[in-house]
């Protein structure tokens, strides 16, 4: 991932640049946006109408999608078609009864009304998702921490059903949890708070906050995540995922306009769907494809009338769980500006893990919250508890109080969930008279830059920013997907794998989560393992050197500034 000659800034201009200065490509070409304040460049000459604003960026901002081999793909695509043809095959034994179907089926009297069940999703289910479906759900019977144990199930019917042995695996890593910091712990000063308002309050408000279920503990986090983001004022939500699906259409509705990231997550596009407005759908962290959108909109206006949109809100995450990568919110907030619409930022799993003072993606890239229009969250992440928020200033709080379902008709946050949050923040924000919270916060980012470094020098492809503890590894066939996860658990590294229709059909992958909980052993252990089932599974397609010029400046200075 070296730059050529040709491919030095240049001409005020920044831009996406490839392996060798080469462009993009297929066949393992590697995609690296890399952004610096006033260093400038352009693509080749037939590239010349694709740009990136350098300038607003104050720091390094590499990120790599390393397109799949064409070999992988083809591979990849002629193990589904031999699957879907068994799969059918399967489906004719069947239907004759050479095999048992544990699947549930219409009756014969039913077949002429409105299917119950999709053809292709049933097909996908007990003939694809069964062979590895050992991979998911597993109980584990401890806290989620860095090491947890989990529960030993076996099935005799190839995964339709699982019985416990009763065995249970010790001290396994855990490489899948999104305990960013390490607060999902039963000891500490958060777990004896939470012990203490449980004593005091009870586990459940059993009302809604309009009602008898507002509490003194809901009203001072409320202040101090207010203070935490730097806004006016806001308000908190038992789910997270409530919190998107249930406020997105208190704020937009009929004659609005949402543009989505195409990868953004179920809730956001849930939300949108329920608010009833028309929603368009941009490239992932494409700046050119949401300006495009921006000005059509402006341009053209609603559908046949060509009235302007009552308001344009634009939906992004911080850090996008799926691929690792960082949203370009610099950029994002010039166009909002520029076009006067609406930002609505998801930090569910930025906030805490990333900025200097773990205030998520507007602490990293130093922006000012009053940028952000509405600043959405969650505390399952970073925080080791359950809920949301949504900050902003006073107005937008006030109305939510007013307007919103997940406000008027949801039960109350939990009181030993509220103390915990309260106690994980003021120790990320150093009010607990220690410096556990920044020195969490160091070891996340240490940890972090760390495993991804590894992972490529062994010749991994990994998607997504350096600074994102969301580490994605490619695994692209779906025969490696329930291998890796099975031999992981045996050398006794709990991890998560992902396929389609979580992932693009050619791009299944296992996701990494970085915990400042995990030890330089820890992830050493992990990464020799990954390792060894790499070299077994045959995983390593990387093709290029690493570190890139770029890139071992940016590791330089994360490591002089941790040590």
């Amino acid at each position: 991932m070296t730059e050529s000659t040709a491919s030095k800034p240049l001409n005020g201009e920044t831009c996406l640049w490839t392996s060798n200065g080469k462009k993009p490509g297929r066949n393992g070409f590697v995609k690296t946006h890399c952004l610096f304040q006033q260093q400038k460049c352009r693509r080749p000459q037939e590239n010349h109408n694709v740009w990136h604003n350098a300038s607003v960026y104050n720091k390094p901002f590499v990120e790599s999608f390393e397109e799949t081999p064409l070999l992988v793909a083809v591979l990849t695509y002629m193990g589904y078609g031999i699957l879907t043809l068994f799969g059918y095959l399967r489906d004719f034994l069947r239907d004759w009864n050479f095999e048992k179907c544990h699947v549930a089926k219409e009756r014969d009297e039913q077949k002429d009304f409105v299917p119950l069940y999709q053809d292709f999703e049933n097909f996908y289910t007990r003939n694809l998702y069964m062979r590895i479906r050992d991979n998911w759900n597993r109980p584990i019977c401890s806290v989620p921490g860095a090491r947890m144990d989990v529960m030993e199930r076996v099935t005799h019917d190839y995964n339709w059903t699982f019985k416990h042995t009763g065995t249970v695996l010790f001290d396994v890593i855990n490489m899948g949890s999104y305990n960013y910091l390490g607060f999902a712990e039963n000891s500490g000063l958060c777990a004896n708070a939470a012990v203490e308002a449980a004593m005091k309050y009870g586990l459940g408000v059993c009302g809604t906050r309009h009602e008898i279920g507002n509490l003194d503990k809901h009203e001072e986090l409320e202040k101090l995540v207010a203070r935490f983001l730097g806004v006016e004022s806001s308000m908190v939500f038992g789910m997270g995922f409530a919190t998107n699906s249930m406020n997105i259409p208190t704020l937009a509705g009929k004659g609005c306009l949402i543009l989505s990231d195409e990868l953004n997550h179920a809730s956001l596009v849930l939300g949108a769907r329920l608010s009833g407005s028309t929603i368009r759908v941009f490239k992932h962290n494409n700046m050119q494809s949401l300006e495009k959108l921006l000005r059509d909109a402006i341009v053209h206006g609603q559908p046949r009338t060509h009235r302007p949109w009552k308001k344009i809100l634009i939906l992004v995450e911080g850090i996008y769980s799926m691929e690792g990568s960082i949203v370009r919110l610099p950029e994002v907030i010039a166009l909002k500006k520029k076009y006067k619409a609406y930002l609505y930022l998801d930090e569910a799993h930025s906030i805490g893990a990333l900025g200097p003072g773990g205030r998520g993606v507007v602490d990293y890239f130093g922006l000012d919250p009053c940028d952000v229009d509405i600043m959405m969250g969650t505390f399952t992440k970073s925080f080791g508890a359950a809920g949301g928020y949504i900050g902003g200033n006073k107005e937008l709080i006030d109305y939510l109080r007013t307007h919103s379902h997940s406000a008027i008709y949801a039960t109350s946050m939990s009181p030993p969930v509220a103390q915990q949050i309260i106690t994980s923040m003021k120790c990320i924000m150093g009010e607990d008279g220690t410096t556990l919270g920044q020195e969490r916060l160091c070891q996340l980012s240490k940890n972090t830059t760390y495993f991804r470094r590894r992972l490529q020098e062994m010749g991994f492809i990994i998607y997504g920013n350096n600074d994102s503890p969301v580490v994605p590894l490619m695994l692209y066939m779906p025969a490696k997907i329930g291998a890796f996860g099975r031999e992981m658990l045996k050398r006794n590294i709990g991890t998560v794998v992902v396929g389609f229709p979580a992932t693009p059909i050619i791009e299944s992958r296992a996701r990494f989560c970085v915990s400042a909980a995990h030890t330089k052993e820890m992830l050493d252990t992990a990464l020799n393992a990954i390792s060894e089932v790499g070299d077994l599974l045959q995983l390593k397609y990387s093709r290029h050197a690493w570190p890139s010029d770029e890139e071992t400046n940016h590791f330089s200075y994360l490591d002089s500034h941790q040590d």
